[in-house]
């Protein structure tokens, strides 16, 4: 079976390779161009299966929405290039789609979200992997990707609020890092050590036990209003906290993701 200039054109266009690889696959497939590109795919993957040692220290975070649930991935690759191209994009998206019609909790990677990523690998020639992703739950949903998408934050809330609040919240989230929603998510461990430092620390500068004592307590009131997402000072407005932000509106959970982290 022959080709022609035509055919090469369009499996390049369906695969992304370059034109020689293409011409050289319609030759391996006599012209058969549904069969060069599965040639393709698997030469091309078997190629990349043994690159599966580079550095994945790019990528990208993407957020989907399901009914009644949504869902944060991230998927890594070599460089920030590649991560910032139309095509990877696409995938992710496509990816955390895929992830709403899973159950709750961490992210399974199926074979059709592997194919996916395998395609971003064939294509730019890089490694490519699926980090991990989050399915949460529930009717009402906010969140932020930064503009890299290197950074990122899904919240889940019970109550009414405006998608510009949950917009806001997830920023906060984002560049705030909170510890937990509120002191109850804080662990005990977390706790009794910030209590047991300040107290060794007052003692020692000969300090009472009892002034030591109120010393320490006021020291875990300072970390729980630092470190836990309702009691922090609200990043786009710091005259309130987030819990003034909410209302009457509560977080029920939250996820954030940085690149790696």
């Amino acid at each position: 079976m022959s080709f022609t200039a035509n055919d090469v054109m369009a499996l390049r266009q369906k695969t992304g390779l370059g034109m020689m690889d293409c011409k050289n696959a319609l030759t391996e497939k006599e012209g058969d161009i549904a069969a060069a590109e599965q040639w393709l795919r698997e030469t091309k993957k078997e190629k990349m299966d043994t690159r599966t040692e580079r550095a994945t220290g790019e990528g990208r975070i993407g957020v989907a929405y399901g009914d009644g649930c949504a869902v944060i991935v991230e998927i890594q690759t070599e460089t920030d290039f590649t991560a910032r191209t139309e095509s990877f994009v696409e995938m992710v998206e496509q990816v955390a789609t895929m992830a709403t019609s899973q159950g709750d909790g961490d992210v399974e990677a199926t074979d059709e979200m592997v194919a996916l990523v395998d395609d971003i690998r064939i294509t730019t020639g890089e490694n490519a992997n699926f980090a991990r992703g989050r399915r949460l739950s529930g009717d009402t949903f906010g969140h932020y990707v930064h503009h890299d998408g290197k950074r990122a934050a899904l919240v889940q809330v019970d109550g009414s609020a405006d998608a510009d609040t949950l917009k806001g919240v997830c920023q906060h989230i984002v560049f705030h890092d909170p510890a937990g929603i509120s002191a109850e998510d804080v662990e005990a461990s977390t706790i009794e050590d910030i209590k047991t430092t300040a107290i060794a620390e007052a003692v020692e500068s000969g300090k009472p036990e009892e002034i030591a004592g109120k010393i320490a307590e006021g020291k875990v009131r300072k970390y729980l209003e630092e470190n836990t997402l309702m009691a922090q000072k609200y990043v786009l407005d710091e005259s309130k906290t987030v819990a003034d932000v909410m209302g009457e509106a509560t977080i029920s959970a939250f996820v954030r993701y940085t690149l790696g982290g």
